[in-house]
């Protein structure tokens, strides 16, 4: 005759098993014992980010026409939870200055941005362009708000592609490449 044992039964006695053995090699806390609070601080989880197109083009044009590009997708990112609450993003401009000789520049009030729309966004909050249209754009002879968010906790996110729009002087321009810098910061 075979005996069939079933292994559940097994772990199941072995289990109680330790279990008493434990019990008996751990003694009882005494009466004088006091139960002190376990305390925990949830350090945030993550950073506040925005990443910006590296370069973009302008192309090229006569002294008195304007230049237009869509820059590129900006986005920010906010994995501060919990805790997470407002954030503004800006946007500011250098001049922009002809890389060889005769050195000439094209001033940074000559920029105009405009962030345009959300192109995409998560988490809750209420996120709000700086310059929802091309008619609020804004030129960039200052530091400017191109997006925000409102103070709501939680992961969030937005992007979107803010339009460029450069004015060429009429005068006090020559023919070359001129160089500036865009740069885009949140906090």
């Amino acid at each position: 005759m075979h005996r069939r044992i079933n292994p559940l039964a097994i772990a199941i006695a072995l289990a109680a098993t330790l279990a008493a053995a434990l019990a008996a090699a751990v003694p009882a806390p005494s009466a004088s014992a006091a139960v002190a609070p376990a305390t925990y601080v949830l350090a945030r989880a993550g950073e506040l980010t925005i990443t910006a197109p590296v370069a973009v083009s302008l192309g090229s044009g006569p002294p008195g026409s304007q230049r237009t590009v869509q820059m590129g997708t900006v986005t920010v990112t906010d994995h501060r939870d919990p805790g997470a609450g407002a954030w503004t993003a800006t946007v500011s401009s250098t001049d922009y200055t002809r890389t060889t000789a005769p050195v000439v520049t094209i001033g940074r009030a000559n920029m105009s941005y405009w962030s345009g729309p959300a192109t995409a966004t998560q988490g809750g909050g209420t996120f709000i362009p700086g310059q929802p249209t091309a008619a609020s754009r804004v030129t960039l002879a200052v530091q400017r708000t191109a997006f925000s968010h409102t103070a709501v906790a939680g992961v969030n996110g937005a992007s979107w592609i803010p339009t460029l729009v450069l004015s060429i002087p009429f005068s006090g321009v020559t023919t070359g490449v001129y160089t500036g810098v865009i740069t885009h910061s949140v906090a």
